[in-house]
């Protein structure tokens, strides 16, 4: 029988996988878009999804509950300033997951798992907005 199977633990403890899904839901927050293992896209869909519904509802008490899942502010402002009001209308389903082939090392399965509805400039947009600071940090 499957009593009390209902999550996949992924050889980590309890305090892992929380600080895992934490990183990990604040990435897809942040990029919009990931690449990782299949079971933890899976697993991180379930979590993701759960913070998007609190991103929708927008009050103290719903924000105060993601940034106890979350790890940095910027995650929950970005959740709830952008993500909430555009999901706004969808009942659900916002995060999907794609199948990405097998990784090269030791050829577990891949996974890229992104928002729905999601902004492609989003991906990557903290990097080249790093790399533009210090450049003009450089000319001055």
């Amino acid at each position: 029988m499957r009593h009390a199977r209902g999550y996949r633990r992924l050889n980590r403890t309890h305090e892992h996988r929380k600080a895992l899904f934490a990183n990990m839901a604040g990435s897809l927050i942040e990029h919009e878009q990931i690449k990782t293992t299949l079971p933890k896209a899976k697993e991180l869909k379930r979590v993701a999804d759960k913070l998007i519904t609190l991103g929708k509802r927008g009050d103290l008490h719903a924000r105060r509950q993601a940034a106890a899942k979350l790890k940095q502010d910027q995650h929950v402002q970005k959740l709830f300033d952008v993500l909430g009001p555009r999901y706004k209308d969808r009942q659900g389903g916002y995060v999907r997951v794609l199948k990405a082939g097998y990784r090269y090392g030791d050829m577990a399965p891949m996974a890229i798992i992104e928002f729905v509805d999601r902004d492609v400039d989003a991906k990557g947009a903290a990097d080249r907005a790093r790399v533009a600071a210090e450049e003009a940090a450089l000319d001055e």
